[in-house]
């Protein structure tokens, strides 16, 4: 395994897989998550360790592709239009990871975003390999 990623054990470790047994065994699978149980009270205790780590997230509106000569043509002002539509979701992103979906809200004089999708974790860790 190249070094630095980790190993599917590590992976489940953090994730809480594994060792875990099911007391719930079957009540309430496939429903809503119960809302009178707190995110802290479903955290595995080894997550712990990494839950303060501040994370930069980012929000991509859209992409386009520029010659380095139409780059070289932006000035202040310039409007660069976007491969994307006004009601298309916005991706959302820790580092460079799509890690959520959403659409973009005003909130005020701010903007915000609604997180629309959860991108499912097992599917972001298989991306990494």
């Amino acid at each position: 395994m190249p070094e630095g990623f980790l190993s599917q054990e590590e992976i489940d470790a953090l994730l809480g897989k594994g060792d875990q047994k099911d007391d719930h065994s079957g009540e309430n699978s496939g429903a809503e998550p119960d809302p009178h149980v707190s995110v802290e009270e479903e955290t595995p205790p080894n997550l712990e360790l990494i839950l303060d780590f501040p994370l930069k997230i980012s929000v991509r509106l859209g992409k386009v592709k520029k010659t380095i000569q139409e780059i070289r043509r932006l000035l202040p002002g310039k409007v660069v239009e976007l491969e994307s539509f006004i009601k298309d979701p916005v991706d959302i992103l820790i580092g460079e990871k799509l890690i959520a979906k959403g659409e973009v809200i005003v909130i005020g004089e701010n903007f915000g975003i609604k997180i629309t999708q959860i991108i499912d974790p097992l599917e972001r860790v298989e991306k990494l390999r």
